[in-house]
Protein backbone atom coordinates (compact mmCIF):
# COMPACT_ATOMS: atom_id res chain seq x y z
CA UNK A 1 0.00 0.00 0.00
CA UNK A 2 2.69 2.47 1.00
CA UNK A 3 4.85 2.05 -2.10
CA UNK A 4 1.88 2.22 -4.49
CA UNK A 5 0.34 5.21 -2.70
CA UNK A 6 3.66 7.08 -2.60
CA UNK A 7 3.96 6.60 -6.36
CA UNK A 8 0.45 7.97 -6.83
CA UNK A 9 1.30 11.02 -4.69
CA UNK A 10 4.42 11.59 -6.77
CA UNK A 11 2.30 11.44 -9.93
CA UNK A 12 0.05 14.09 -8.35
CA UNK A 13 3.10 16.38 -8.09
CA UNK A 14 3.66 15.87 -4.38
CA UNK A 15 7.29 15.81 -3.23
CA UNK A 16 7.06 12.53 -1.30
CA UNK A 17 9.55 10.36 0.55
CA UNK A 18 9.18 7.04 2.36
CA UNK A 19 11.01 6.59 5.67
CA UNK A 20 11.56 3.00 6.78
CA UNK A 21 14.12 0.83 8.57
CA UNK A 22 17.15 -0.26 6.55
CA UNK A 23 16.24 -3.93 6.56
CA UNK A 24 18.80 -6.04 4.64
CA UNK A 25 16.31 -6.79 1.86
CA UNK A 26 15.43 -3.09 1.57
CA UNK A 27 19.09 -2.12 1.31
CA UNK A 28 19.60 -4.77 -1.35
CA UNK A 29 16.71 -3.59 -3.52
CA UNK A 30 16.92 0.19 -3.13
CA UNK A 31 18.59 2.11 -5.98
CA UNK A 32 21.39 4.68 -5.71
CA UNK A 33 21.72 4.47 -1.94
CA UNK A 34 24.01 7.05 -0.31
CA UNK A 35 24.51 8.39 3.24
CA UNK A 36 22.71 11.65 3.95
CA UNK A 37 23.00 12.24 7.73
CA UNK A 38 23.96 10.80 11.10
CA UNK A 39 21.53 10.70 13.99
CA UNK A 40 22.63 10.34 17.58
CA UNK A 41 20.69 9.76 20.76
CA UNK A 42 17.75 7.83 19.32
CA UNK A 43 16.03 5.46 21.78
CA UNK A 44 17.99 2.58 20.31
CA UNK A 45 21.30 4.41 19.95
CA UNK A 46 23.01 6.08 17.01
CA UNK A 47 22.00 5.66 13.37
CA UNK A 48 22.89 6.53 9.80
CA UNK A 49 20.21 7.92 7.51
CA UNK A 50 20.56 6.79 3.92
CA UNK A 51 18.77 8.10 0.85
CA UNK A 52 17.91 6.11 -2.27
CA UNK A 53 15.08 5.39 -4.64
CA UNK A 54 12.40 2.70 -4.71
CA UNK A 55 13.30 0.15 -7.41
CA UNK A 56 9.90 0.10 -9.11
CA UNK A 57 8.67 3.71 -8.90
CA UNK A 58 11.78 5.82 -8.31
CA UNK A 59 10.15 7.41 -5.24
CA UNK A 60 12.69 8.70 -2.72
CA UNK A 61 13.23 6.32 0.19
CA UNK A 62 15.01 7.21 3.44
CA UNK A 63 16.51 4.19 5.17
CA UNK A 64 17.22 4.28 8.90
CA UNK A 65 20.32 2.13 9.35
CA UNK A 66 20.67 0.66 12.82
CA UNK A 67 22.02 -2.80 12.12
CA UNK A 68 21.86 -3.87 15.76
CA UNK A 69 18.07 -3.35 15.56
CA UNK A 70 17.08 -4.09 11.98
CA UNK A 71 19.71 -6.38 10.39
CA UNK A 72 18.07 -9.59 11.48
CA UNK A 73 15.79 -12.27 10.13
CA UNK A 74 12.17 -11.25 10.10
CA UNK A 75 10.68 -7.77 10.24
CA UNK A 76 9.07 -7.59 13.66
CA UNK A 77 8.91 -11.30 14.49
CA UNK A 78 11.58 -13.99 14.63
CA UNK A 79 11.45 -17.09 12.41
CA UNK A 80 9.41 -18.89 15.08
CA UNK A 81 6.71 -16.20 14.88
CA UNK A 82 7.49 -14.57 18.23
CA UNK A 83 7.59 -10.79 18.56
CA UNK A 84 11.08 -9.40 19.04
CA UNK A 85 11.44 -8.31 22.66
CA UNK A 86 13.01 -5.00 21.64
CA UNK A 87 10.27 -3.97 19.19
CA UNK A 88 9.42 -0.92 21.29
CA UNK A 89 13.01 0.32 21.08
CA UNK A 90 13.25 -0.52 17.37
CA UNK A 91 10.16 1.37 16.31
CA UNK A 92 10.53 4.17 18.84
CA UNK A 93 13.82 4.81 17.05
CA UNK A 94 11.99 4.96 13.72
CA UNK A 95 9.46 7.43 15.14
CA UNK A 96 12.21 9.55 16.70
CA UNK A 97 14.05 9.64 13.36
CA UNK A 98 10.87 10.78 11.62
CA UNK A 99 10.54 13.57 14.17
CA UNK A 100 14.14 14.67 13.53
CA UNK A 101 13.41 14.84 9.79
CA UNK A 102 10.25 16.83 10.50
CA UNK A 103 12.23 19.32 12.62
CA UNK A 104 14.81 19.68 9.90
CA UNK A 105 17.85 17.68 8.81
CA UNK A 106 20.59 19.12 6.65
CA UNK A 107 20.36 18.04 3.00
CA UNK A 108 16.69 17.07 3.39
CA UNK A 109 13.60 19.14 2.72
CA UNK A 110 11.46 19.81 5.74
CA UNK A 111 8.01 18.21 5.30
CA UNK A 112 4.64 19.87 5.71
CA UNK A 113 2.93 16.57 6.51
CA UNK A 114 4.22 13.43 8.24
CA UNK A 115 1.98 10.45 7.52
CA UNK A 116 2.58 7.52 9.90
CA UNK A 117 1.21 4.02 9.35
CA UNK A 118 0.02 1.54 11.96
CA UNK A 119 1.46 0.77 15.39
CA UNK A 120 5.05 0.60 14.13
CA UNK A 121 5.00 4.36 13.52
CA UNK A 122 2.42 5.23 16.18
CA UNK A 123 4.84 7.10 18.44
CA UNK A 124 5.64 9.58 15.64
CA UNK A 125 2.73 12.01 16.26
CA UNK A 126 3.50 11.92 20.00
CA UNK A 127 7.19 12.68 19.52
CA UNK A 128 6.34 15.44 17.05
CA UNK A 129 3.99 17.04 19.57
CA UNK A 130 6.56 16.81 22.36
CA UNK A 131 9.20 18.39 20.10
CA UNK A 132 6.90 21.23 19.00
CA UNK A 133 7.31 20.34 15.32
CA UNK A 134 5.43 22.63 12.93
CA UNK A 135 4.59 19.86 10.47
CA UNK A 136 1.15 18.27 10.77
CA UNK A 137 0.70 14.56 11.43
CA UNK A 138 -1.65 11.99 9.96
CA UNK A 139 -1.95 8.49 11.42
CA UNK A 140 -3.48 5.64 9.44
CA UNK A 141 -4.85 2.52 11.11
CA UNK A 142 -4.38 -0.46 8.82
CA UNK A 143 -5.36 -3.13 11.34
CA UNK A 144 -6.55 -2.24 14.82
CA UNK A 145 -6.02 -5.80 16.06
CA UNK A 146 -2.26 -5.20 16.23
CA UNK A 147 -1.57 -2.36 18.64
CA UNK A 148 2.09 -2.44 19.69
CA UNK A 149 1.36 -2.78 23.41
CA UNK A 150 4.37 -2.94 25.78
CA UNK A 151 5.06 -2.75 29.52
CA UNK A 152 4.20 0.68 30.86
CA UNK A 153 7.49 0.87 32.77
CA UNK A 154 9.38 1.10 29.48
CA UNK A 155 7.86 4.50 28.70
CA UNK A 156 10.61 6.44 30.44
CA UNK A 157 13.26 4.49 28.50
CA UNK A 158 11.90 5.80 25.20
CA UNK A 159 11.36 9.37 26.39
CA UNK A 160 7.64 9.43 27.14
CA UNK A 161 6.86 11.85 30.00
CA UNK A 162 5.46 10.22 33.13
CA UNK A 163 2.25 12.27 32.95
CA UNK A 164 1.41 10.51 29.65
CA UNK A 165 1.74 7.07 31.22
CA UNK A 166 -0.96 7.50 33.85
CA UNK A 167 -4.43 5.94 33.50
CA UNK A 168 -6.34 7.61 30.71
CA UNK A 169 -9.04 8.93 33.06
CA UNK A 170 -6.37 11.13 34.66
CA UNK A 171 -5.02 12.67 31.43
CA UNK A 172 -6.75 12.41 28.05
CA UNK A 173 -3.33 12.64 26.35
CA UNK A 174 -2.19 9.45 28.07
CA UNK A 175 -1.01 6.51 25.97
CA UNK A 176 -1.72 4.05 28.78
CA UNK A 177 -4.02 1.25 27.62
CA UNK A 178 -5.26 -1.31 30.15
CA UNK A 179 -2.00 -1.15 32.07
CA UNK A 180 0.25 -1.14 29.01
CA UNK A 181 1.91 1.45 26.81
CA UNK A 182 0.14 1.41 23.44
CA UNK A 183 1.90 2.66 20.32
CA UNK A 184 -1.41 2.47 18.44
CA UNK A 185 -3.10 4.66 21.04
CA UNK A 186 -0.22 7.15 20.84
CA UNK A 187 -0.88 7.61 17.13
CA UNK A 188 -4.64 7.91 17.57
CA UNK A 189 -4.53 10.41 20.45
CA UNK A 190 -1.71 12.66 19.26
CA UNK A 191 -2.09 12.80 15.47
CA UNK A 192 -3.80 15.81 13.92
CA UNK A 193 -5.94 13.50 11.79
CA UNK A 194 -6.62 9.76 11.95
CA UNK A 195 -7.67 7.69 8.96
CA UNK A 196 -8.50 4.07 8.28
CA UNK A 197 -8.35 2.28 4.95
CA UNK A 198 -12.08 2.11 4.24
CA UNK A 199 -15.16 4.11 5.17
CA UNK A 200 -17.02 1.18 6.71
CA UNK A 201 -14.06 0.16 8.87
CA UNK A 202 -13.90 3.72 10.22
CA UNK A 203 -17.44 3.19 11.53
CA UNK A 204 -16.92 -0.40 12.65
CA UNK A 205 -13.95 0.35 14.92
CA UNK A 206 -16.14 2.61 17.03
CA UNK A 207 -18.01 -0.50 18.20
CA UNK A 208 -17.02 -3.22 20.70
CA UNK A 209 -17.20 -5.94 18.03
CA UNK A 210 -14.45 -4.40 15.89
CA UNK A 211 -12.75 -2.01 18.32
CA UNK A 212 -10.40 -4.53 20.01
CA UNK A 213 -10.78 -2.61 23.25
CA UNK A 214 -9.80 0.67 21.56
CA UNK A 215 -13.37 1.76 20.72
CA UNK A 216 -13.59 4.15 23.68
CA UNK A 217 -10.36 5.88 22.64
CA UNK A 218 -11.61 6.18 19.07
CA UNK A 219 -15.02 7.46 20.12
CA UNK A 220 -13.27 10.25 22.03
CA UNK A 221 -11.26 11.09 18.88
CA UNK A 222 -14.10 10.52 16.40
CA UNK A 223 -14.12 14.14 15.20
CA UNK A 224 -10.75 13.68 13.51
CA UNK A 225 -11.39 10.13 12.20
CA UNK A 226 -12.24 9.31 8.58
CA UNK A 227 -11.96 6.41 6.15
CA UNK A 228 -10.29 6.42 2.73
CA UNK A 229 -10.30 3.15 0.84
CA UNK A 230 -7.02 1.79 -0.52
CA UNK A 231 -6.19 1.61 -4.19
CA UNK A 232 -3.82 -0.75 -5.98
CA UNK A 233 -0.95 -0.36 -8.40
CA UNK A 234 -2.88 -0.87 -11.64
CA UNK A 235 0.28 -1.02 -13.72
CA UNK A 236 1.68 -3.93 -11.71
CA UNK A 237 -1.71 -5.67 -11.56
CA UNK A 238 -2.90 -5.52 -15.16
CA UNK A 239 -3.90 -8.72 -17.01
CA UNK A 240 -3.24 -7.04 -20.35
CA UNK A 241 0.46 -6.49 -19.62
CA UNK A 242 1.26 -8.93 -16.79
CA UNK A 243 4.50 -10.76 -17.63
CA UNK A 244 3.70 -13.51 -15.12
CA UNK A 245 0.70 -14.76 -17.11
CA UNK A 246 0.58 -17.57 -19.65
CA UNK A 247 -1.39 -15.29 -21.94
CA UNK A 248 -2.52 -11.67 -21.48
CA UNK A 249 -6.18 -10.70 -21.65
CA UNK A 250 -8.45 -7.72 -21.03
CA UNK A 251 -12.04 -6.81 -20.33
CA UNK A 252 -12.65 -6.62 -24.09
CA UNK A 253 -11.01 -9.97 -24.83
CA UNK A 254 -10.96 -12.50 -21.99
CA UNK A 255 -9.91 -15.50 -24.09
CA UNK A 256 -6.47 -15.52 -22.47
CA UNK A 257 -8.01 -16.27 -19.07
CA UNK A 258 -8.57 -19.90 -20.13
CA UNK A 259 -4.86 -20.32 -20.83
CA UNK A 260 -4.13 -18.87 -17.39
CA UNK A 261 -6.60 -21.33 -15.85
CA UNK A 262 -4.85 -24.29 -17.49
CA UNK A 263 -1.50 -23.07 -16.22
CA UNK A 264 -2.82 -22.63 -12.66
CA UNK A 265 -4.40 -26.09 -12.67
CA UNK A 266 -1.12 -27.62 -13.80
CA UNK A 267 0.95 -25.65 -11.27
CA UNK A 268 -1.34 -26.70 -8.41
CA UNK A 269 -1.63 -30.35 -9.42
CA UNK A 270 -5.32 -30.01 -10.27
CA UNK A 271 -7.17 -31.87 -12.99
CA UNK A 272 -7.01 -29.90 -16.24
CA UNK A 273 -10.73 -29.35 -16.74
CA UNK A 274 -11.67 -26.07 -18.49
CA UNK A 275 -15.25 -26.29 -17.25
CA UNK A 276 -14.48 -27.02 -13.60
CA UNK A 277 -15.17 -24.01 -11.37
CA UNK A 278 -11.78 -23.10 -9.87
CA UNK A 279 -11.81 -21.24 -6.55
CA UNK A 280 -8.73 -19.36 -5.31
CA UNK A 281 -7.85 -18.69 -1.68
CA UNK A 282 -4.97 -16.24 -1.39
CA UNK A 283 -4.66 -15.07 2.18
CA UNK A 284 -3.02 -15.32 5.54
CA UNK A 285 -4.15 -18.59 7.09
CA UNK A 286 -5.45 -17.18 10.35
CA UNK A 287 -8.68 -17.09 12.30
CA UNK A 288 -9.13 -13.45 11.28
CA UNK A 289 -9.40 -14.67 7.69
CA UNK A 290 -11.92 -17.39 8.67
CA UNK A 291 -9.37 -20.04 7.67
CA UNK A 292 -10.62 -22.28 10.50
CA UNK A 293 -14.17 -22.08 9.10
CA UNK A 294 -13.07 -22.51 5.49
CA UNK A 295 -11.21 -25.70 6.39
CA UNK A 296 -14.48 -27.17 7.66
CA UNK A 297 -16.46 -25.85 4.70
CA UNK A 298 -14.22 -27.20 1.93
CA UNK A 299 -15.09 -30.92 2.35
CA UNK A 300 -18.79 -30.05 2.31
CA UNK A 301 -18.39 -28.01 -0.87
CA UNK A 302 -16.25 -30.65 -2.55
CA UNK A 303 -18.91 -33.28 -1.82
CA UNK A 304 -21.76 -31.09 -3.07
CA UNK A 305 -20.00 -29.99 -6.29
CA UNK A 306 -18.10 -32.93 -7.85
CA UNK A 307 -16.08 -30.81 -10.30
CA UNK A 308 -15.20 -27.99 -7.91
CA UNK A 309 -11.48 -27.21 -7.46
CA UNK A 310 -9.49 -25.10 -4.98
CA UNK A 311 -6.08 -23.45 -5.42
CA UNK A 312 -4.71 -22.17 -2.10
CA UNK A 313 -1.75 -19.83 -1.55
CA UNK A 314 -0.96 -18.56 1.92
CA UNK A 315 0.75 -18.95 5.24
CA UNK A 316 -0.08 -18.25 8.84
CA UNK A 317 -0.88 -20.36 11.88
CA UNK A 318 0.94 -23.69 11.72
CA UNK A 319 -2.13 -25.78 12.64
CA UNK A 320 -4.16 -24.18 9.84
CA UNK A 321 -1.34 -24.63 7.34
CA UNK A 322 -1.18 -28.32 8.25
CA UNK A 323 -4.96 -28.70 7.95
CA UNK A 324 -4.88 -27.21 4.45
CA UNK A 325 -2.13 -29.63 3.43
CA UNK A 326 -4.19 -32.52 4.78
CA UNK A 327 -7.12 -31.40 2.62
CA UNK A 328 -4.88 -31.42 -0.45
CA UNK A 329 -3.75 -34.95 0.37
CA UNK A 330 -7.34 -36.10 0.91
CA UNK A 331 -8.62 -34.54 -2.33
CA UNK A 332 -5.88 -35.05 -4.95
CA UNK A 333 -6.52 -33.30 -8.24
CA UNK A 334 -9.13 -31.06 -6.65
CA UNK A 335 -7.27 -29.18 -3.90
CA UNK A 336 -3.81 -27.68 -4.42
CA UNK A 337 -1.94 -25.92 -1.61
CA UNK A 338 1.25 -23.87 -1.53
CA UNK A 339 2.37 -22.64 1.87
CA UNK A 340 4.29 -19.38 1.65
CA UNK A 341 4.21 -16.45 -0.73
CA UNK A 342 5.46 -16.24 -4.28
CA UNK A 343 4.87 -13.16 -6.42
CA UNK A 344 4.49 -15.06 -9.68
CA UNK A 345 2.13 -17.60 -8.14
CA UNK A 346 0.02 -14.76 -6.70
CA UNK A 347 -0.49 -13.26 -10.16
CA UNK A 348 -1.19 -16.73 -11.61
CA UNK A 349 -3.76 -17.32 -8.85
CA UNK A 350 -5.79 -14.22 -9.65
CA UNK A 351 -5.58 -14.71 -13.40
CA UNK A 352 -6.35 -18.43 -13.50
CA UNK A 353 -9.15 -18.77 -10.97
CA UNK A 354 -12.84 -18.19 -11.63
CA UNK A 355 -13.74 -17.27 -8.04
CA UNK A 356 -11.90 -15.84 -5.04
CA UNK A 357 -13.06 -17.02 -1.61
CA UNK A 358 -12.14 -14.30 0.88
CA UNK A 359 -13.76 -14.78 4.25
CA UNK A 360 -12.81 -12.50 7.14
CA UNK A 361 -14.03 -11.78 10.64
CA UNK A 362 -12.88 -8.20 10.13
CA UNK A 363 -11.20 -6.54 7.17
CA UNK A 364 -9.92 -2.95 7.32
CA UNK A 365 -9.71 -2.78 3.52
CA UNK A 366 -8.28 -5.80 1.78
CA UNK A 367 -6.30 -5.75 -1.45
CA UNK A 368 -6.82 -9.35 -2.55
CA UNK A 369 -10.37 -8.73 -3.72
CA UNK A 370 -9.20 -5.68 -5.71
CA UNK A 371 -6.53 -7.72 -7.48
CA UNK A 372 -9.04 -10.50 -8.18
CA UNK A 373 -11.65 -8.20 -9.70
CA UNK A 374 -9.00 -6.58 -11.87
CA UNK A 375 -8.34 -10.06 -13.34
CA UNK A 376 -11.99 -11.04 -13.78
CA UNK A 377 -11.94 -13.42 -10.81
CA UNK A 378 -15.18 -12.92 -8.91
CA UNK A 379 -14.87 -12.46 -5.12
CA UNK A 380 -17.05 -14.23 -2.57
CA UNK A 381 -16.35 -12.30 0.63
CA UNK A 382 -17.56 -11.42 4.11
CA UNK A 383 -19.72 -8.31 4.40
CA UNK A 384 -17.28 -6.42 6.62
CA UNK A 385 -15.02 -3.37 6.35
CA UNK A 386 -13.39 -2.66 3.03
CA UNK A 387 -14.79 -5.84 1.48
CA UNK A 388 -18.30 -4.41 1.76
CA UNK A 389 -17.05 -1.02 0.53
CA UNK A 390 -15.41 -2.40 -2.63
CA UNK A 391 -17.68 -5.29 -3.72
CA UNK A 392 -21.20 -4.81 -5.07
CA UNK A 393 -23.24 -7.85 -4.07
CA UNK A 394 -24.93 -9.87 -6.81
CA UNK A 395 -28.69 -10.10 -6.46
CA UNK A 396 -30.37 -11.73 -9.49
CA UNK A 397 -33.83 -10.71 -8.32
CA UNK A 398 -32.76 -7.08 -7.98
CA UNK A 399 -33.13 -4.58 -10.81
CA UNK A 400 -29.49 -3.61 -10.57
CA UNK A 401 -28.36 -7.30 -10.45
CA UNK A 402 -26.08 -7.90 -13.41
CA UNK A 403 -25.78 -4.21 -14.28
CA UNK A 404 -23.37 -3.31 -11.48
CA UNK A 405 -22.65 -6.37 -9.31
CA UNK A 406 -18.99 -7.33 -8.97
CA UNK A 407 -19.13 -10.23 -6.52
CA UNK A 408 -20.94 -11.95 -3.66
CA UNK A 409 -21.08 -10.83 -0.02
CA UNK A 410 -22.16 -12.95 2.93
CA UNK A 411 -22.89 -12.44 6.60
CA UNK A 412 -21.92 -14.80 9.40
CA UNK A 413 -18.88 -16.79 10.41
CA UNK A 414 -20.10 -20.41 10.25
CA UNK A 415 -19.49 -23.25 7.83
CA UNK A 416 -23.05 -22.92 6.58
CA UNK A 417 -22.52 -19.24 5.71
CA UNK A 418 -19.45 -20.02 3.58
CA UNK A 419 -21.12 -22.98 1.87
CA UNK A 420 -24.23 -20.97 1.02
CA UNK A 421 -22.28 -17.99 -0.29
CA UNK A 422 -20.07 -20.07 -2.55
CA UNK A 423 -23.16 -21.94 -3.68
CA UNK A 424 -24.67 -18.66 -4.86
CA UNK A 425 -21.55 -17.92 -6.87
CA UNK A 426 -21.46 -21.40 -8.41
CA UNK A 427 -25.09 -21.04 -9.48
CA UNK A 428 -24.22 -17.83 -11.31
CA UNK A 429 -21.12 -19.48 -12.79
CA UNK A 430 -23.42 -22.00 -14.49
CA UNK A 431 -25.17 -19.11 -16.30
CA UNK A 432 -22.54 -17.85 -18.79
CA UNK A 433 -24.30 -14.58 -19.60
CA UNK A 434 -24.60 -13.69 -15.91
CA UNK A 435 -21.01 -14.66 -15.24
CA UNK A 436 -19.61 -12.67 -18.13
CA UNK A 437 -21.57 -9.63 -16.94
CA UNK A 438 -20.04 -10.02 -13.48
CA UNK A 439 -16.57 -10.28 -15.00
CA UNK A 440 -17.06 -7.17 -17.12
CA UNK A 441 -18.27 -5.21 -14.10
CA UNK A 442 -15.43 -6.40 -11.90
CA UNK A 443 -12.70 -5.75 -14.48
CA UNK A 444 -14.12 -2.30 -15.25
CA UNK A 445 -14.07 -1.21 -11.60
CA UNK A 446 -11.64 1.65 -11.00
CA UNK A 447 -9.32 0.39 -8.27
CA UNK A 448 -6.55 2.88 -9.00
CA UNK A 449 -5.13 5.26 -6.43
CA UNK A 450 -6.46 8.35 -8.22
CA UNK A 451 -9.69 8.85 -6.25
CA UNK A 452 -8.11 7.91 -2.91
CA UNK A 453 -5.14 10.17 -3.53
CA UNK A 454 -7.49 13.09 -4.16
CA UNK A 455 -9.14 12.43 -0.80
CA UNK A 456 -5.78 12.34 0.99
CA UNK A 457 -4.64 15.52 -0.74
CA UNK A 458 -7.81 17.28 0.38
CA UNK A 459 -7.08 16.14 3.94
CA UNK A 460 -3.48 17.35 3.72
CA UNK A 461 -4.56 20.67 2.23
CA UNK A 462 -7.04 21.17 5.05
CA UNK A 463 -4.28 20.56 7.59
CA UNK A 464 -1.94 23.12 6.03
CA UNK A 465 -4.75 25.66 5.62
CA UNK A 466 -4.76 25.43 1.83
CA UNK A 467 -7.75 25.16 -0.41
CA UNK A 468 -8.14 22.05 -2.58
CA UNK A 469 -9.37 24.35 -5.35
CA UNK A 470 -5.89 25.86 -5.58
CA UNK A 471 -4.65 22.65 -7.17
CA UNK A 472 -4.98 22.07 -10.90
CA UNK A 473 -6.74 18.70 -10.90
CA UNK A 474 -7.01 18.29 -14.64
CA UNK A 475 -6.05 14.78 -15.63
CA UNK A 476 -3.88 14.16 -18.63
CA UNK A 477 -3.41 10.66 -19.92
CA UNK A 478 0.04 9.21 -20.31
CA UNK A 479 1.03 5.68 -21.28
CA UNK A 480 0.22 3.21 -18.51
CA UNK A 481 -1.11 5.66 -15.94
CA UNK A 482 -3.33 8.70 -15.46
CA UNK A 483 -1.41 11.63 -14.00
CA UNK A 484 -2.68 14.70 -12.21
CA UNK A 485 -1.09 17.97 -13.26
CA UNK A 486 -0.42 20.94 -11.04
CA UNK A 487 1.30 21.55 -7.73
CA UNK A 488 -0.20 19.92 -4.65
CA UNK A 489 -0.72 21.98 -1.53
CA UNK A 490 1.35 19.59 0.59
CA UNK A 491 4.77 19.97 -0.98
CA UNK A 492 6.46 17.10 0.77
CA UNK A 493 5.11 14.09 2.61
CA UNK A 494 7.19 11.66 4.66
CA UNK A 495 5.65 8.25 5.35
CA UNK A 496 7.00 6.14 8.21
CA UNK A 497 6.26 2.47 8.64
CA UNK A 498 7.77 -0.92 9.09
CA UNK A 499 8.38 -2.39 5.67
CA UNK A 500 5.71 -4.94 4.86
CA UNK A 501 3.47 -4.12 7.81
CA UNK A 502 0.39 -2.51 6.34
CA UNK A 503 -3.06 -3.98 5.90
CA UNK A 504 -1.58 -7.42 6.40
CA UNK A 505 -2.58 -9.04 3.10
CA UNK A 506 -0.64 -12.04 2.03
CA UNK A 507 -1.11 -11.34 -1.65
CA UNK A 508 0.07 -7.88 -2.69
CA UNK A 509 2.59 -6.08 -4.91
CA UNK A 510 6.04 -5.69 -3.43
Amino acid sequence: MVSAYAGALRDASVDVSILMPAYPAALEKAVDVAPVARMTGLPGGDARLLRGRMPDSGVTVLLLQMDHLFAREGLYRDPQGRDYLDNLTRFASLAAAATRVARGVRNLKRPDIVHAHDWHAGLTPLYMRLAGVAAKSVFTIHNLAFQGNHPLAMGGWIGVPSELLVPALTDERSIEFYGSLSMMKAGIVHADRVTTVSQRYAREILTPRFGHGMEGVLQAQAAKLSGIVNGIDTSAWNPATDAYLARPYSVDDTAGKQACKRELQQACGLSRDPFAPLVAIGSRLTEQKLADVVIRALPVLLEQHPRLQFAILGQGERALEHAMQELAAAWPGRVGVQIGYDERRAHMLHAGADILLHGSRFEPCGLTQLYAMRYGTIPVASRVGGLADTIVDYAPDCARGEDCATGFLFDGEDTYDVVQALGRALAAFMRPSSWHALQRNAMSRDSSWEASTSSYLALYADLVDARPAQRDTRVRKTPGRARTAGTAAARQVHRDEAFGAGAGEMVRSA
